[in-house]
C-alpha cells in the first residue's frame, strides 16, 4: 500500500511539472485573434522563459509549433517536420544561416496559420540538418504584418 501511494504520488508529480515545463516553453498554446483599439485584427503572443515567442500553429491544415523569427527570410522547417507535413522536396538551394551556408529545399506551402492569421501561397525552406520540430516562422509569413514589441509582448496586426 505505501508502495502504491508512492507510485501514484511520483506519477502525479511528473504530469504536473511535465505541464509547468510545457507552459514555461510554450505560454501560447491556444492563440486566439481579438480586434486592436484601431479596429485592425491582433494576435497577440507571451514571451517564453527562454526570451522567446513560440506558439501553436498549423501548416496545410497540420498542427506544428512556430519560433517567430523576424531574422528569416522564409520558413524554416525541419526536414522531419516536411516529412510528417508530406512536402515534396523543391528546388535546392542555399540559406545563409548563423552556423554558415547551409543547403535547403524551396516549398510553396498551400495554407499557414497562426491564431486568426491565414496565409496562402507561403514559400518555406526544408532544411535537412535543422534539428527539432520546431517551426522558424519568418518573414514571408510575416511580411504583411504590423509587429509590436512591448515588454513581454508581441502583437500582430493585419
Amino acid at each position: 500500500m505505501f508502495g502504491l501511494f508512492w507510485v501514484t504520488a511520483l506519477g502525479l508529480l511528473t504530469l504536473y511539472f511535465s505541464g509547468v515545463l510545457e507552459q514555461r516553453h510554450n505560454p501560447n498554446q491556444r492563440l486566439e485573434s481579438s480586434v486592436s483599439a484601431t479596429g485592425q485584427q491582433q494576435v497577440v503572443l507571451e514571451r517564453n522563459a527562454y526570451g522567446h515567442y513560440v506558439a501553436m500553429g498549423s501548416i496545410n491544415g497540420q498542427p506544428v509549433e512556430f519560433l517567430v523569427d523576424t531574422g528569416a527570410t522564409y520558413l524554416g522547417i525541419p526536414a522531419a517536420v516536411a516529412r510528417r507535413l508530406q512536402l515534396k522536396e523543391g528546388a535546392a538551394s542555399f540559406s545563409q544561416t548563423a552556423g554558415g551556408v547551409v543547403r535547403t529545399y524551396l516549398v510553396k506551402l498551400d495554407n499557414v496559420s497562426l491564431g486568426g492569421i491565414q496565409r496562402h501561397g507561403v514559400t518555406a525552406s526544408v532544411l535537412p540538418d535543422m534539428p527539432g520540430e520546431g517551426v522558424l516562422l519568418g518573414m514571408s509569413f510575416l511580411k504583411d504584418l504590423e509587429i509590436v514589441q512591448s515588454g513581454n509582448t508581441l502583437t500582430l496586426r493585419w
